[in-house]
C-alpha cells in the first residue's frame, strides 16, 4: 500500500510539473515574461539538470533585460557543472546584447576552445552559437567538433549553416560531399536542397547546383550526380534533358527502367507527351517484363488519344495490344482506357457498358473493381443515366471508403447530383470530401463547392446555377457546341449575374475546342475589363498570351500578357512559365 501511495505521490507531482512548463511556455510564446521567468526560475531551482527550463529562464531574463540575473544563473549553474560549456556562448551573447564586445568575444572563444576538452560537447555549443545566429561561431564549432572527433558529422548542420548565410556554392558543395562518400544521404540532400531550387532554370540557386553537378559529373562521374541531374531538371520541367540523365544511368544499370518509367508519367501528367512517348518508347524496347510493356503502351494509347486525330489509328492499336494480349484481368487499365475511347471520342456507349459489365466478371480485385465500376459510372452519366451511375459510384464509395478510388467516388456522386441541379446533395458531399487523403480530390471538391455556394444565395430559384450546371455537363459529355451555346444564355439573360466571369471562362475553353480563337479571345478580355481583383483574371491573362503565341500568332501581344503576369500578379501560379516565355520571345539566351 505504501508502495501505491508513493507511486501516486510521484504521478502527481510530474503532472503538477508537466503543467507548470506548459503554463510558462505559453507566457513566453505570448511575451508575458515576468510570468515566464517566475515559473521557469522555481522549475530550474527544483530540476537543475532540466537544460529547457535553463535555456527558457535564460531567455525569459533576456527578453526583460536583466542581464545581471542571466549572467549570475550562468555563472551559477556551472560551479555547480563546470562541463556545461555550451553555456559559455550564452554567457558571451549576454556580453553581445549589453554591446561588451570584447568580452562576448572572450567567451566564444573560450567555448570554441572547449571542444578539444570534451568533444561530445561540440554539437551542443554549434547549436548554441547556431541559435543566437552566430553563424560564423556555429560553423567554426562544428567543423572544430570534426576535426577532433573525426566519427562525429555535422555536415548537415554546416551545410544547413552555409544555406543561412546565403552562401549557395558551399552549401551545395556540403550536401554533395555528403552523397560522395556515403549515397545513403541522396534523399535527405533532396530534401534540403529543394528549399532553394524552385521550376525557374534561371533561378540563382538552380544555375549554381547545375554547374557544381556538372562539374562533378565530368570530374568523378557516379549515378549520383545523373539522379541529382535528373531530379534538377525533372523540378524545371525540362524532361527531355532529365530523360537523358536516366538513359545514361540505365546504361550503368540495366536491371531497371523505374527511373525512365517514373520520368514519363511526370511528363505525360504536365502534358509534355513528346518526352513521354520518347520514354515509354524505349522502355519497350528495352524490357520483356509483362507488367512493364502493358504500363508503358498503355500510356502510349493515352498519348495517342491526347494527341492523334484519327479515330481508326488509336483504335487499331488498341486492337493490337488486344490481340497480343487478350482481354483478361492483365489487361484491366487497358480495357477501361478503351471503354473511355469508344464512349467519349467514338460516341459508342452502348459498347463501351458493355465491354465494361464483362470485365467485371473476370477474376479481378476489389481496386479494380472499382476503378472498372468508376468508369462504367461515368459513361452512364455521359449517357444520361444519373440513378444507374450513381448506383455504381456508391458501390465503389462504400467498398472502398479509405481508398482514394473511393473518395473519388464520392466526389463524382456529388459531381452528378450538381449536374442534375440537386446542390444541397451535392454540398453535402463536397463538404466531407474538403478533407481528402488526396489533394486533387480535396481541391476539386472545393472548387465545385465553392462554385454552388458563391452562386446558390444569390439567385433564390437558381436558375442561371442551373444553366451552367447544363453546361458543364454538356461540355463532360463533348457536346462542346451545345455547351457553348447554353453558356451564352446566361451571358445573355444574366448580365452582372456573378457567374458571368465563370461562364466567360468555359466558353472561351471550349471555343478554343471549336477552334474559334477570335471568340475566344473576346471572352478573356472580357473577363480582364469585368474586374482586376478577379481571381480568374491571371487565368484570363495566361491563357490570352497562350492563345496569341499559339494560334493567333501575335508575337508582341503574347509578350505583353506574359509580362502583365510578371509584373501585375507576381503570386499567380503562371509566373514561372510566363516569366520563361516572356524571356525566350524576347530574345534572351536561357541557360
Amino acid at each position: 500500500m505504501r508502495k501505491i501511495l508513493i507511486l501516486l505521490i510521484c504521478c502527481f507531482s510530474l503532472q503538477i510539473h508537466a503543467q507548470e512548463s506548459s503554463l510558462a511556455y505559453l507566457y513566453l510564446r505570448n511575451g508575458e515574461y515576468e510570468k515566464a521567468a517566475a515559473i521557469y526560475k522555481n522549475l530550474h531551482e527544483k530540476n537543475p539538470l532540466n537544460s529547457n527550463y535553463l535555456t527558457n529562464l535564460i531567455e525569459s531574463y533576456r527578453q526583460l533585460e536583466k542581464f545581471n540575473e542571466v549572467a549570475l544563473l550562468i555563472n551559477t549553474q556551472l560551479k555547480k557543472i563546470p562541463n556545461q560549456y555550451y553555456l559559455l556562448v550564452e554567457l558571451g551573447y549576454n556580453y553581445q546584447l549589453q554591446y561588451k564586445q570584447d568580452s562576448a568575444s572572450f567567451f566564444y572563444e573560450k567555448a570554441l576552445n572547449s571542444i578539444e576538452k570534451k568533444r561530445n560537447q561540440g554539437y551542443l555549443i554549434g547549436r548554441s552559437f547556431q541559435q543566437n545566429h552566430l553563424l560564423d561561431y556555429a560553423l567554426a564549432a562544428f567543423q572544430k567538433s570534426m576535426e577532433v572527433n573525426p566519427n562525429s558529422n555535422y555536415n548537415l548542420q554546416i551545410a544547413a549553416i552555409y544555406g543561412e548565410k546565403g552562401d549557395l556554392e558551399n552549401m551545395f558543395n556540403t550536401y554533395l560531399n555528403l552523397v560522395e562518400t556515403n549515397v545513403n544521404y541522396l534523399p535527405t540532400s533532396k530534401t534540403y536542397i529543394g528549399k532553394y531550387i524552385t521550376d525557374d532554370a534561371e533561378n540563382e540557386a538552380n544555375i549554381f547546383l547545375r554547374k557544381l553537378l556538372i562539374k562533378r559529373l565530368q570530374n568523378n562521374p557516379q549515378n549520383s550526380w545523373n539522379q541529382l541531374l535528373s531530379w534538377l531538371y525533372t523540378q524545371q520541367k525540362e524532361y527531355g534533358k532529365a530523360l537523358i540523365q536516366e538513359k545514361a544511368l540505365f546504361k550503368r544499370d540495366p536491371n531497371s527502367l523505374k527511373g525512365i518509367t517514373d520520368l514519363g508519367e511526370i511528363a505525360y501528367a504536365d502534358k509534355d507527351y513528346l518526352v513521354s512517348k520518347n520514354c515509354f518508347n524505349y522502355v519497350i524496347s528495352h524490357t520483356k517484363n509483362l507488367e512493364d510493356q502493358l504500363r508503358a503502351k498503355l500510356y502510349l494509347l493515352q498519348i495517342a488519344i491526347e494527341t492523334e486525330n484519327e479515330v481508326s489509328v488509336i483504335e487499331q492499336q488498341f486492337q493490337q495490344i488486344f490481340m497480343e494480349y487478350g482481354k483478361n484481368e492483365h489487361t484491366i487499365a487497358v480495357q477501361i482506357v478503351y471503354a473511355d475511347f469508344l464512349a467519349f471520342r467514338k460516341n459508342e456507349s452502348k459498347n463501351a457498358i458493355s465491354l465494361l459489365k464483362e470485365a467485371l466478371k473476370l477474376p479481378i480485385n476489389e481496386f479494380q473493381k472499382g476503378n472498372l465500376k468508376t468508369k462504367l459510372a461515368d459513361i452512364l452519366v455521359y449517357s444520361n443515366k444519373f440513378n444507374s451511375a450513381l448506383i455504381y459510384y456508391t458501390q465503389v464509395q462504400n467498398n472502398l471508403k479509405n481508398n482514394s478510388i473511393g473518395q473519388t467516388a464520392r466526389f463524382k456522386i456529388a459531381q452528378t447530383s450538381y449536374f442534375k441541379g440537386d446542390f444541397e446533395w451535392a454540398q453535402s458531399q463536397l463538404k466531407v470530401l474538403k478533407n481528402s487523403t488526396s489533394q486533387l480530390i480535396a481541391n476539386d471538391a472545393l472548387d465545385l463547392n465553392l462554385l454552388i455556394t458563391d452562386n446558390i444565395v444569390k439567385d433564390s430559384l437558381k436558375i442561371a446555377l442551373k444553366t451552367y450546371a447544363k453546361a458543364d455537363l454538356l461540355a463532360f459529355q463533348n457536346k462542346n457546341q451545345q455547351a457553348v451555346d447554353t453558356l451564352q444564355v446566361i451571358l445573355t439573360n444574366f448580365k452582372g449575374h456573378s457567374l458571368e466571369d465563370e461562364a466567360l471562362f468555359k466558353q472561351a475553353k471550349l471555343l478554343e475546342k471549336l477552334n474559334d480563337f477570335t471568340r475566344a479571345e473576346n471572352n478573356y478580355i472580357q473577363i480582364i475589363a469585368l474586374n482586376k481583383e478577379d481571381i480568374l483574371v491571371d487565368d484570363a491573362v495566361y491563357y490570352l498570351a497562350e492563345l496569341y503565341l499559339n494560334k493567333l500568332n501575335n508575337i508582341e501581344k503574347a509578350k505583353a500578357y506574359y509580362q502583365k503576369i510578371i509584373f501585375e500578379y507576381p503570386s499567380s501560379i503562371y509566373l514561372v512559365d510566363a516569366r520563361k516565355k516572356y524571356r525566350k520571345l524576347r530574345g534572351d539566351t536561357l541557360n
